[in-house]
């Protein structure tokens, strides 16, 4: 019995291979079919959607009357002016040079894509494709070519409208970018390098990419390159979902990362134009920055959220609404501010003139205040923050040494108190330790400590004595006109 038993085990395993392996290998067939059958097949979308996206040209005419290079022209007038002859080898006044149309004549200025999105010749694309250009040329797929007027186009989210003059032409449907998930399939049809209609898909890798003020982008695999821009980035369905726009790279070609503009955005943008030929946008006149989890730590906001004001402009929208520099704006026309990006484009949106709620954090309490938005200016100048490199009061007496925090401060004069348009504070007069590794240098303004306003240097210090070692000190810096919340972890007094 036991010298049959190995030999009995081995038939017994030879006999559930042959009735397993079938159902094994059935099953592995049936999981590549299956992973085959969720794989998109793009072939009819492209055919519907190819019709619809443009090739664009751009032209500008001659309007130099060198003859060849900068360097070439300097010559020449050398030749000219100190031996009075032409220079070797020149052509002739007025001729072409080498390569060159000659003057008054059309010269390509770039290529790029668009999509069209109504039947009577509306085209979407990018600001920059056509930006400076005399002449633009959109180029249908059937071959068939137009010179196309600029409706209008508008720098901060990259998006331009222009027309073409034809009916009945082929569009492609807009879709949702809100519904937008990361994983999703796409693809983009456009004109890389110049080559017509070609067609990439990869997926969706992130959403909300702050790149600008204006625009929270869509981030994708999909291989985009230059003439690319201004093409549409389409999902399944085979509606519009962005416009590419961007790629990042250390060599101008693709490099696995490109950034759509969501086609939400882009169309909020192109009815103004298409209305006035321009964007309207609000402004509230203030400087914001990120709220960093140790700066909400210290200021008891819970987490890290809303914007928060680094410098008021005299006499804007905020400083009228009572907005003060250290403000933390938590909600505005009764929406949520998560990321301080959020609130130039909640602003941006609002009708100038607009009168709306605004939520703020200010000393450990929420307040409510109502602003009037404005219209934000054309070119979008920022003031110049200005320096604070008046004279002092000579009358104020710094501490004997540096206070925790790596501080000797002194008091302010009325005069300087004026000059800077605050009702108090102390000027650093010397930054060591954790005040140096913050940041805080000689010159700087502080305005107050934690939820308390600094009225004087012996004030301050006093505040400095009694914080707690072992939590994080959230100090309000004035540096010029802008204000900024630094976090120090007070440590033993410093020496100088």
């Amino acid at each position: 019995m036991t010298s049959r038993s190995p030999a009995l085990a081995r038939a017994l395993v030879m006999a559930a291979i042959l009735v397993l392996g079938p159902t094994v290998a059935e099953l592995g067939h049936a999981q590549a079919a299956a992973s085959t059958y969720n794989l998109p097949d793009f072939t009819d979308l492209v055919e519907k959607a190819s019709p619809a996206v443009v090739n664009i040209r751009t032209t500008e005419r001659v309007r130099s009357r060198g003859n060849g290079t900068p360097d070439d022209d300097d010559m020449a007038e050398f030749f000219r002016r100190f031996f009075g002859v032409p220079m070797p080898g020149a052509p002739a006044p007025g001729a072409p040079r080498r390569g060159q149309p000659p003057q008054g004549e059309e010269q390509s200025r770039g290529v790029g894509s668009g999509f069209i999105i109504s039947q009577d010749g509306y085209v979407m694309t990018n600001a920059h494709v056509v930006a400076d250009a005399e002449t633009i040329y959109v180029t249908l797929p059937d071959k068939r070519e137009f010179k196309a007027k600029l409706i209008g186009s508008d720098k901060r989210t990259d998006v331009a409208l222009i027309k073409i003059e034809a009916t009945g032409l082929p569009r492609l449907p807009l879709g949702d970018s809100d519904k937008v998930r990361a994983g999703e399939w796409v693809l983009a049809i456009g004109s890389p390098f110049g080559l017509d209609n070609s067609v990439t898909a990869g997926i969706v890798s992130a959403k909300g990419r702050d790149t600008g003020d204006y625009l929270p982008f869509i981030q994708t695999d999909v291989a985009v390159n230059p003439g690319n821009s201004g093409g549409p980035l389409i999902n399944l369905r085979g509606e519009v979902i962005g416009i590419n726009s961007q790629i990042y790279s250390r060599n101008g070609g693709y490099m696995g990362i490109s950034f759509a503009i969501p086609i939400d955005e882009a169309m909020r943008v192109t009815e103004q134009l298409k209305t006035s030929g321009k964007v309207t946008r609000g402004r509230i006149a203030v400087a914001i920055g990120d709220v960093t989890k140790e700066v909400a730590d210290s200021l008891g906001l819970g987490r890290a959220r809303g914007a928060l004001v680094g410098s008021v402009e005299p006499g804007g929208p905020a400083e009228k609404a009572g907005i003060e520099p250290g403000d933390i704006i938590l909600k505005f026309n009764g929406r949520d501010i998560e990321k301080a990006s959020d609130l130039p484009r909640m602003v941006g949106d609002t009708k100038p003139g607009a009168r709306v709620p605004l939520q703020l954090w200010r000393k450990g309490a929420t307040r409510d205040v109502s602003i009037t938005v404005a219209e934000l200016e054309p070119d979008g100048k920022v003031k110049a923050a200005r320096g604070s490199g008046t004279p002092k009061d000579d009358n104020a007496a710094p501490a004997a040494k540096p206070n925790a925090l790596g501080l000797i401060v002194t008091d302010l004069g009325e005069a300087r108190l004026k000059e800077l348009k605050v009702r108090s504070g102390v000027e650093v007069e010397v930054a060591d330790g954790p005040a140096l590794k913050a940041g805080i240098r000689p010159g700087d303004i502080i305005l107050r400590l934690g939820d308390t306003d600094v009225t004087s240097a012996r004030q301050f210090n006093d505040l400095v004595k009694g914080l707690d070692k072992s939590r994080i000190a959230a100090v309000f810096v004035r540096r010029g006109d802008a204000t900024q919340v630094l976090t120090l972890r007070p440590g033993a007094t410093a020496s100088r």
